[in-house]
């Protein structure tokens, strides 16, 4: 076989233990190894083996990772995230659909502080989902809302996400924490828009809550809510004003955290001990897919299948809007079938030749990328959020039930996608001022 039928047939290999639901970090890492094994040799294989994992982790920006996951989960669990939802529902309470409305407005919040769309839908699912239930709410509507919106973990910073492929596309990681901030609140605004507009078409979907509220209840429920700005601020706000790196925010959010919590008593050994543990096995998963997706480059590289797959898409067009559609489907249909992160790094090595040769912004793709992985999230067959949904409400709404409702958001997305192809300026308004 040549390299190039060997570079293929590994990767046909690769998308079948994918499929199979084998762990996509170790089907990475063992396909690569037999792949240069078979066109180069075992010593060659050991070798690279050997080299690339210690010198990927070494790669000092991922440090962050951890960092932010830190962040997150002492934010969670050490109640910074507490009263959210209350204090929005207060606020939009004459909006039609106004729990949903701030549902969205939560997990837009909540995904400031998390950088993980799971944990975002997670944790809002158990308090969103059942106060709109409980006011009559559409079963649909309810749990599509919170699926859906739990996705902005991924897109608003500090994202997880945005670091990977960061580091995997050689690119800023403030310039693309800047270049997420407005597609992020024009994704809430449009799930905003269109839950009023469905609700005022169809009242029925969503009857108005029954929620009074003096003023002085709507400042005590944002005096509830303070922490979660103040860290927002104060790691965002470092990394904009350029007084930190994305790495060195990770570390002052966690400790900011940490501090905010213990400010409101609610820091403890406990919730120390399960941030810290949720966060190292969150960083291992991340890293073991990383390193398999750094190897599977290497092994792609070699035997040429991105160039070759590269040749092919040029010739169907070279404009980077007509690549981008190309690339935008193949995105869409493995988004049913694989995890984000999965998918970003199994592709990223083959599309990135093909994107350079047209001279498409590797910012601006990057947010399309996000966006791109953040429908597949809500995606039937696999749509993991909506089955975060689905465990969280304990089997009481069907799974079919909770696809259903993110159906329309899917639909919002597609708009919003279509704005973001379309004005890149959107993405890339914030990098620049900063240039």
């Amino acid at each position: 076989m040549s390299m190039l039928e060997i570079g293929f047939a590994s990767t046909g290999i690769v998308l079948f233990l994918i499929a199979l639901r084998a762990p996509i970090g170790i089907v990475l890492l063992l396909v690569s190894f037999g792949g240069v094994w078979a066109a180069l040799g075992f010593q060659v294989a050991w070798g690279i083996a050997r080299a690339i994992p210690f010198d990927f982790i070494a790669n000092w920006s991922f440090s962050a990772v951890p960092m932010f996951l830190l962040m997150g989960y002492v934010a969670s669990n050490g109640g910074l995230t507490d009263g959210l939802f209350a204090a929005l529902k207060i606020i939009l309470r004459r909006v039609p659909g106004g729990l949903g409305c701030a549902g969205v407005g939560a997990c837009a919040l909540f995904s400031a502080a998390s950088g993980s769309s799971v944990a975002t839908s997670a944790a809002m699912s158990r308090i969103a989902v059942p106060e709109m239930l409980k006011q009559g709410y559409d079963k649909a509507l309810a749990t599509g809302t919170i699926a859906s919106a739990g996705t902005l973990g991924s897109l608003i910073p500090p994202s997880i996400l945005m670091i990977v492929y960061a580091i995997f596309a050689n690119v800023s990681v403030g310039k693309l924490f800047l270049a997420g901030f407005l597609p992020g609140a024009l994704s809430a605004a449009m799930y905003m828009t269109m839950i009023m507009l469905r609700v005022k078409a169809n009242p029925s979907l969503a009857p108005r809550a029954e929620i009074t509220a003096t003023r002085a209840d709507t400042i005590a429920a944002l005096k509830q809510v303070w922490p979660l700005p103040a860290l927002i601020l104060g790691v965002l706000g470092g990394i904009f004003a350029g007084v930190m790196t994305p790495t060195e925010a990770g570390a002052v959010g966690a400790s900011l955290a940490m501090v905010l919590a213990a400010l409101r008593r609610r820091l403890t050994w406990t919730v120390v001990r399960t941030a810290v543990r949720d966060a190292a096995i969150g960083t291992s998963t991340v890293f073991i897919i990383a390193v398999g997706a750094t190897m599977f480059t290497s092994f792609m590289g070699l035997t040429g299948v991105p160039r070759a797959i590269a040749n092919a898409m040029l010739s169907v067009g070279d404009s980077p809007v007509v690549l981008i559609l190309m690339i935008a489907v193949v995105y869409i249909v493995l988004g049913m079938f694989i995890e984000s992160i999965g998918i970003m790094l199994l592709t990223l090595p083959i599309f990135f030749p093909l994107l350079q040769a047209a001279n498409v912004d590797m910012i601006w793709f990057g947010i399309i990328v996000i966006k791109l992985l953040e429908i597949g999230m809500i995606t039937p067959p696999v749509g993991p959020n909506c089955y975060v949904i689905g465990s969280a409400l304990r089997g009481t709404v069907p799974i079919s039930t909770v696809f259903r409702g993110a159906l329309w958001f899917i639909a919002t997305d597609m708009i919003t996608l279509t704005l973001l192809i379309s004005f890149p300026a959107i993405a890339l308004w914030l990098p620049n001022l900063l240039d």
